[in-house]
Parts: structure tokens; sequence; C-alpha cells
């Protein structure tokens, strides 16, 4: 697609949970029973403190917090397992997210799946999408820094070959201040969908209540306030 002045960004990178399936109750249903299993105590606090997390980052969390006799990586393929079943057994789509990575599809926007958990429950997800809805696929067990580092969005931009001095014509759409922090960090608009918990409005990004209705033409304007990016592109 070329174009001098586009409507559209270069590309849109997308969180998995929380953002395109609520997966977030899966989650944490998952934690608090592995804790409690083991005599611990877990709060709603606790899981909303991992939203977006690494998931080895979260795992040591939860062995920390629980006193638990595995290690980090035991208790995240644990969760993983776990949820794994639950988007096996069926997702719940968050509202608009489908029609919006329809309309992005049609539109030639290339898209890209940036989620820190591992690629068996992203391909899962993928899986129950219309083949070639995403691009490109970057996981939290591909990268040697999971958000709040920029490295998954980095890495997405760059596989769908976007050099780094075009990343900021991208769009992340997340639904964790972790996640958002990523993708402001990449140096790209974030659109912050809140899910489970809060995301603070900061420079560079927008936080709206829902994807429903959100047309892909509008998505720059409504993510930067301006008409277009500018930015000569081909794909």
């Amino acid at each position: 697609m070329d174009r001098v002045t586009s409507p559209y960004p270069a590309a849109v990178l997308w969180d998995m949970d929380g953002t395109i399936v609520d997966t977030e109750p899966l989650w944490i249903a998952a934690e608090k029973a592995l804790v409690e299993r083991h005599g611990g105590a877990w709060t709603d606090a606790d899981s909303l403190a991992l939203v977006g997390s690494d998931l080895l980052v979260a795992g040591d969390y939860i062995r920390r917090r629980g006193d638990l006799p595995m290690s980090s990586a035991q208790v995240a393929e644990y969760l993983l397992g776990e949820v794994l079943d639950g988007v096996k057994a069926g997702v719940e789509w968050r509202p608009g997210a489908r029609e919006l990575l329809t309309e992005l599809g049609a539109a030639g926007i290339p898209c890209a799946l940036v989620t820190m958990s591992y690629q068996v429950l992203a391909e899962a997800v993928v899986a129950q999408l219309p083949p070639g809805t995403f691009e490109a696929v970057v996981t939290g067990d591909m990268v040697a820094n999971g958000k709040p580092h920029p490295e998954p969005y980095r890495t997405a931009a760059e596989t769908l070959g976007i050099e780094p001095e075009r990343h900021g014509t991208c769009v992340v759409i997340e639904d964790s201040p972790t996640g958002a922090v990523a993708g402001l960090a990449a140096g790209m608009p974030v659109l912050a969908v809140p899910n489970t918990v809060e995301v603070p409005d900061q420079q560079g990004m927008v936080v709206i209540d829902s994807l429903a209705g959100l047309r892909a033409a509008d998505l720059w304007a409504t993510v930067t306030g301006g008409p277009g990016h500018g930015a000569n592109s081909a794909r």
C-alpha cells in the first residue's frame, strides 16, 4: 500500500491477554488456586499487580508470595497450562477487537501480536482467528526482556519490516500499565483500553473505554489527534 499521507498507522501491534481475549480471569483463578493449594493466601490485589507482566517475573512473585516449593519457571508453566486449557475450551473476545482486526486486514494494515504469554498459548488464540490475521507474533518466551522493556514491541515492528526510525508510525493497543509503558518506551503511540486494571494516562497515550465501534480508518487520529502520519510506506 503506497501512500504519502495515510489515515492509517504503518502497523498495529496488539497485546493479547485482556486486550483481544478476556483471559485475565483464567490467570487470576489459576494463581489463586495454586497458592491456596499450598496453604498460602492470595488476594485480588496480588493478581492485579501482575497483569501484563513477564511470566517469569510473575512466577517469581507468586513463588515468594505463596512460599511455594517450586521454581519461578515451574510456576509459570503451571499457570500457562491452566490458562491454555481454558482457552481451548473457548475464549471470550474483548468488545470490538475482532472487528477492528478484520477492518485493518481489509485495509492492508499489518498487525502483530505482542504478548508475554508463551508461544503455545498465543498459537491457541491465533488459531481461533482467520488465517493471516497477524503477520508477526512475539511471545514472552521469544525475547530476553519482557514488558515493560521495549524489546517485545521493537522486535515485532522490525519483524514487520518497519525500521527503527519509523516505529513512531505504529500504534500499540494495550490494556495494562506494564504493556503501555513498553509501547511508549519503544517510541510508539499507545491506545490503552483498560480491562481489569486502571491505566494512568500519560504523554503519548490515549485511554478509551472500549474498542467497540472504533473504525480502522479512525485509529490513527484517535491515538495521535492527527489526520495521518505522513510516511511514505510500501506494503
